[in-house]
């Protein structure tokens, strides 16, 4: 679309800005969108259909929550694009309502597609009797033990449902007296939701359908004359006592109050009866405006279920992460690697083992004598955790910054402090009123007469298992006021005390912001004093006030931007007058890009060695500005330099396979290219820079890649 037809706007209008909730719900489109993609294979395409759903729900739980708890507190304060609380549930409905419709469709395509592949999910009609009778025997052994059947009556009330609950509800007819009877029938979260029935062949049923089928062993003497499906989500904020004296025991009691959280999204069948609808209404509380009639299937989070083992064919190729070349060339010791020279590790595509073994290494080595790390999400059998434990039983100073805050993670962090605290280790949670995101591990080992750091500063989760999905960037560095930096920043965290002295890294709540606005100036200073002037900065939401409209002012001024941001941007690109040197686009594709990322010219055409470059565990948001821990960290090492901007940001910005370009006017638009970059499989298929070690100049690596021209 060309910016010409967009009206000028001015800094200071409300106009200048997309919805946050909408920009997040397109997000969520290019998402599902990847469902259609031919490109993808079939069950992945089933895969990306589920994650829609999944961060459907999720988004009604937090975002769409808050904004009910304003509506219902009467607030009346407008976003940042002027609409108010209630325009905005208006507005997300009416978008939400589309998504779901369009979900209900890629299904139907899908499940076609699936049947014409051998795996099917049939409904109960379409079963034979040998089907039948293996099903009468699974129900009674595994599904009958654990249902409650439950009448609706003055004598029973109506039960409470859990969030994201699936249950059933009935109008059932006494077969010798003709007495109407209303039962409800909750599928507890337990039981699988599509069962998979005996043979060579792939089928399912989905639990729905088999309940239905025995119902008669659930409601002897009764028929069904009415049965409908509903799926209902609830508000997960947690309202905590700020003022609490134990964090954690405080933590543990909200999250059991998050379970009975008011009722903010129902979905029901499109054919459901109207007297069992108003039934499930004016039961759980919710109104007219939160019910989404659904023409298919409820739940479609439930759908990876069906991604099946035997069908490789149907799935992305395995892609096994390389090892560092760097690493080997040091017999696998991490310690003397980053002694030669400071090390870039590209995830997924470079091994997390890596980290991994940094901290094991850590842990064994007789010459650490302090291990310092921030933990905000793991995994359940963590590796960094267990080694962390190790190095406390060892007689390490172990010090453990857990982020207890990080939501929906909660009761897993909670788990993990506790079992470091037996072992040994220092556990910190923080502070009360903002969260700590940095990705930071402090070690400190006696070499010579004196003590040497070592440091990893990362843009994702301390997460084996993420780490083969997300694109994030691990810098390991000894770099002495790196390590010095790193150390204050963790008497910040367990002392609170402002560090004062900070040489190279900046950080929120107190530097971070400032530092980048300094730094956008420096670009408007070049720009109008006729020097090259640009901004690359890669990230997964822009929505700040305050950072958006520097980068307007950096545009007037001549500066050239290009932004690669994966969901959320209320920046509004190409809009006569105001942001006309901005482009932004969105990579959506096999791996979620995660890593952040900046770069300013510095005087000099991107990409360059003179460029200063960046890299954050912090999105351009306030949260991450103002209310969390965060790090910025300068990337000065030439070669991985080279790598983060050159291979990495450069080639982010060239991809045409698995990008959208965002419009002035909010919308996205699919590039569509023959031919061209795929970032994903390329950097799968190239070595980088850092990883070579004693192989750097034997393998090609392409670099300098330019972005393409504004389009218009």
């Amino acid at each position: 679309m060309s910016s010409s037809k967009t009206p000028a706007v001015s800094l200071t209008s409300t106009d200048r800005f997309n919805n946050r909730e909408l920009s997040w719900l397109a997000f969520n489109t290019r998402v599902l969108e990847e469902a259609m993609n031919k490109h993808h294979p079939l069950l992945e395409r089933v895969r990306f259909l589920s994650i829609s759903a999944a961060n459907l729900d999720e988004f009604y739980m937090v975002r769409v929550a808050g904004l009910k708890g304003q509506e219902r507190a009467g607030v009346s304060t407008v976003s940042q694009d002027g609409l108010s609380p209630s325009q905005q549930l208006e507005a997300i409905n009416e978008a939400a309502q589309r998504l779901m419709v369009e979900q209900q469709r890629i299904w139907v395509v899908l499940k076609d597609a699936l049947s014409d592949e051998g795996i099917k999910v049939l409904n109960r009609d379409e079963l034979s009797t040998r089907d039948k009778k293996w099903l009468d025997s699974y129900f009674m052994d595994h599904i009958f033990p654990v249902l409650i059947p439950l009448a609706i009556d003055p004598a029973h009330p109506f039960p409470f449902i859990p969030n994201l609950g699936f249950s059933l509800v009935m109008l059932l007819k006494q077969r010798n007296s003709g007495q109407m009877l209303r039962a409800l029938l909750p599928i507890p979260h337990l039981l699988t939701r599509f069962v998979r029935l005996p043979g060579a062949s792939i089928r399912f049923i989905p639990i729905e359908e088999l309940v239905v089928l025995f119902l008669d062993r659930l409601f002897p003497s009764y028929d069904p004359v009415q049965i409908a499906n509903f799926r209902l989500i609830r508000d997960s904020e947690m309202e905590i006592d700020e003022e609490a004296e134990d964090l954690v025991r405080t933590f543990e009691s909200a999250l059991k109050r998050r379970r009975r959280g008011s009722v903010i999204r129902l979905s029901v069948n499109m054919d459901i009866p109207e007297d069992l609808e108003t039934l499930v209404m004016d039961a759980i509380g919710v109104e007219e405006d939160d019910v989404f009639r659904l023409s298919g299937i409820l739940g479609m989070a439930d759908l990876s279920k069906l991604i099946v083992k035997e069908r490789p064919d149907l799935q992305f190729e395995p892609f096994i992460a390389r090892f560092p070349e760097r690493v080997r060339d040091f017999g696998g010791n991490v310690f003397e690697a980053i002694r030669k020279k400071d090390l870039v590790v590209h995830h997924p595509y470079e091994s997390f083992d890596v980290v991994v073994q940094f901290v094991r290494q850590a842990a064994r080595d007789p010459k650490v004598v302090a291990i310092k790390q921030t933990l905000y999400r793991t995994s359940n059998d963590s590796p960094i955790v267990e080694a962390l434990i190790e190095a406390a039983e060892l007689g390490k100073s172990v010090t453990a910054m857990v982020e207890l805050k990080a939501r929906f993670d909660e009761e897993a962090n909670i788990r993990w402090a506790r079992d470091l605290e037996r072992a040994g280790v220092q556990v910190i949670y923080g502070f009360m009123d903002k969260k700590t995101h940095a990705k930071v591990n402090l070690v400190v080992r006696r070499e010579g007469k004196g003590l040497s750091s070592y440091v990893h500063y990362g843009t994702g989760n301390y997460h084996p298992i993420t780490a083969k999905v997300y694109t994030d960037l691990s810098l390991f560095t000894r770099d002495p006021k790196l390590c010095a930096d790193a150390t204050r920043l963790f008497n910040y965290m367990t002392g609170y005390a402002k560090p004062e002295g900070m040489e190279k890294l900046a950080f929120s709540p107190i530097t971070l912001r400032d530092s980048l606005l300094e730094y956008i100036d420096a670009e408007i200073k070049n720009a109008k004093a006729g020097k090259p002037a640009g901004i690359w900065a890669k990230m997964n939401s822009v929505v700040d006030v305050t950072m958006i409209d520097a980068l307007y002012k950096a545009s007037q001024a001549g500066v050239k931007i290009y932004l690669v941001v994966r969901g959320i941007c209320c920046l509004r690109p190409g809009v006569k007058g105001l942001s006309e040197n901005i482009q932004v686009k969105s990579i959506v594709g096999r791996f979620l890009e995660h890593a952040r990322i900046v770069a300013f010219a510095n005087g000099q055409e991107l990409p360059s060695r003179e460029a200063k470059l960046y890299i954050s565990s912090a999105d351009w948001m306030s949260r991450n500005l103002d209310r969390r821990v965060e790090t910025l960290v300068p990337i000065e090492n030439p070669t991985v330099h080279r790598q983060v901007l050159d291979e990495i940001m450069a080639l982010n910005i060239k991809d045409t396979q698995q990008s959208w370009m965002l419009t002035s006017d909010g919308r996205y638009e699919r590039v569509v290219e023959k031919g061209g970059v795929n970032v994903h499989h390329y950097l799968m298929n190239n070595v980088s820079l850092s990883g070579l070690g004693s192989k750097q100049g034997k393998v090609k690596t392409k670099s300098k890649s330019k972005p393409k021209k504004k389009r218009s």
